[in-house]
């Protein structure tokens, strides 16, 4: 889903090297860049308003000339010395590696800098400096992924060589100024993941180079202005996760060189329109969770590079339209859950198809589960609160690339001895069926190292807790409101990936191991409405991520772990045990 965005994203900072490159190719080895005195000022600027820096990239910036080379990010024009730009990237996904601080004002002394990337340093708040609003020669300006706080300054609508501005993932507030407006040569803009209000402002028509939208999580509201259709450019059209309201406009139907239309989790009212077959170049549709209704049109078949559709969560009605033959030819992932449609059957069409993802949760299907024509090619599916009877033996048949599986809440009756999960299949979700059987049969020595989720809770499930093996990655494991007896396994301690345990509404005896003490990472943990016995181990008070505990309607007795959460869980979490005592509870009377 996100593969096309990030397409993009490599395209604009592609052009950023490429502005570098020019400026190393104007360098010959006789020519030393001698570094301006007022750019080296502004660097240092910079540097000084930064209290730590994690990434060792400022540690560089040592010495006389700042144009030498030597100065990690830094690039110059060899033949005035003058910097051009200026680019600091942090690693994604690691958080060892940032810079705090702010932004110093004197950047905007930087009067020749083309390019302006300081991306992914995570803890460089504060305001955005008016004094940026002077880099006239700016080309690209990107300041994702920090902490940049308040409005966005108005001043960055003067910055008419602008093609590249992007803000997304920081913590800007107020609403969007209206003079951005006035920046012609834009081609991205990037507004993403903040907490913008208000709504689009209407000048935003003359942007006619723009290629990428994106002002998807903010809190944007009002309708989607009809002037964006006049984008004809635009390739990436992304205001999801909003406020926004009204109809969809039919201009936006116009843009023929749209591949990625991402209107999903606002209020949009209204029906989709039969113009919506006319976005030849379209391969991501997401309208899911907002309030449209209707049919879904029948062109929509037509979209012949359509690989992604999602329309989940609206409230489209009866019938899916007919797609035969070449309708559809290249979609991989479709999602049709919890609308009004009472499909009755998976649409041949559906199981025909060499589809990846396929969710139909929560439309009204009946019977024995579908049998897929080619079953090899699917990831994901989710068949959730429909109404599927029978057994699940030879439904995994040949898919040997399913990694989600998600069947809860429907009237599925069969031992767990039927079930053969695909060896590489990270989560499972048989919840509230009417499965028997012991939970030994997916839960052995044999079960995937991949199994991260699997909820099997209300359900007939009998006989005891497996012993648990080495090696397994289990983070969530739900067994709860089922016919469960016997005791909890000590080595229940070699799960040491589990985040969620909940082992609620069972008839498990004994004691708690000490040894659950180990499983550090656990978030989540009910043990409620059991026949445990004994007390708490002292030894949980090695779990500090813990958010939530239950131990209610139990037989426990003794001193509750007097350390943090377990003393400030809510009494009710140790209701209706033997003689448990000590904080949220009232004291212990005596040593034992």
């Amino acid at each position: 889903m996100q593969i096309l965005k990030w397409v993009f994203k490599l395209f604009f900072l592609y052009s950023v090297f490429d502005v570098f490159s020019v400026s190393l190719a104007q360098t010959s080895p006789l020519q030393t860049p001698v570094c301006s005195e007022t750019d080296r000022a502004a660097l240092l600027g910079f540097k000084a308003r930064i209290l730590q820096d994690t990434t060792g990239i400022l540690s560089s910036w040592t010495g006389r000339d700042c144009c030498g080379g030597d100065w990690e990010g830094v690039q110059c024009n060899p033949a005035t010395g003058r910097v051009t730009g200026l680019v600091l990237q942090g690693p994604e996904r690691d958080s060892d590696h940032y810079m705090s601080g702010t932004l110093s004002p004197s950047l905007g002394s930087l009067s020749f800098l083309e390019v302006m990337v300081i991306s992914g340093m995570k803890h460089i708040a504060g305001s955005i400096p008016e004094s940026f609003s002077g880099l006239v020669h700016l080309a690209q300006m990107i300041l994702e992924d920090n902490s940049l706080q308040g409005n966005i300054p108005p001043g960055l609508g003067h910055l008419f060589n602008l093609n590249t501005l992007s803000l997304n993932g920081n913590h800007l507030t107020g609403q969007i100024p209206p003079n951005l407006g006035n920046l012609r040569k834009l081609q991205l803009l990037g507004l993403a993941r903040n907490s913008l209000t208000g709504s689009i402002p209407t000048n935003f028509q003359n942007l006619h180079s723009l290629q990428t939208l994106e002002l998807s999580f903010n809190l944007l509201s009002g309708s989607i202005p009809d002037i964006l259709g006049q984008f004809q450019n635009l390739t990436l059209f992304d205001l999801s996760n909003n406020q926004l309201s009204g109809q969809l406009p039919t201009s936006i139907f116009n843009l023929e060189k749209l591949q990625d239309l991402s209107l999903d989790h606002n209020q949009l009212i209204g029906k989709i329109p039969n113009q919506i077959g006319s976005l030849k170049s379209l391969t991501h549709l997401s309208l899911s969770s907002n309030r449209l209704t209707g049919q879904i049109p029948e062109s929509i078949s037509r979209l012949q590079n359509l690989w992604y559709l999602n329309l989940s969560r609206n409230a489209f009605s009866d019938p899916l339209p007919i797609t035969q033959g070449r309708g559809l030819p290249s979609l991989l992932s479709i999602d049709l859950s919890y609308n009004n449609l009472s499909l009755g059957t998976v649409p041949n069409w559906i199981l025909d198809k060499e589809l990846s993802d396929v969710h139909l949760a929560g439309s009204k299907l009946r019977g024995s589960l579908p049998k897929f024509t080619k079953p090899g090619s699917l990831n994901s599916i989710d068949l959730s609160d429909n109404f599927f009877t029978g057994g699940i033996s030879g439904f995994f048949t040949n898919m040997s690339n399913l990694q989600r599986l998600k069947l809860s809440n429907n009237q599925l009756k069969f031992d767990l001895l039927e079930i053969k999960l695909p060896d590489g299949i990270s989560s499972v979700q048989l919840q509230k069926n009417q499965l028997s059987g012991s939970l030994s049969r997916i839960l052995n020595n044999r079960t995937s190292s991949f199994l991260e989720i699997l909820d099997v809770s209300g359900n007939q499930i009998s006989g005891t807790i497996p012993e648990v093996t080495e090696g397994l990655s289990l983070k969530v494991l739900n067994i709860g409101s089922n016919k469960i007896a016997g005791r909890i396994p000590s080595s229940i301690s070699n799960l040491v990936e589990l985040e969620r345990l909940d082992i609620s509404r069972n008839k498990i005896m004994g004691i708690i191991p000490t040894s659950l003490g180990l499983v550090s990472k656990l978030q989540w943990l009910d043990m409620s409405i059991n026949e445990l016995t004994g007390s708490i181990p002292r030894s949980f008070l090695g779990i500090k991520n813990l958010r939530h505990a239950n131990f209610r309607a139990n037989r426990l007795c003794g001193e509750i772990p007097q350390g943090r959460p377990y003393n400030i869980f809510p009494a009710s979490a140790y209701a209706h045990n033997q003689c448990l005592c000590g904080k949220p509870l009232p004291p212990c009377r005596g040593k034992n």
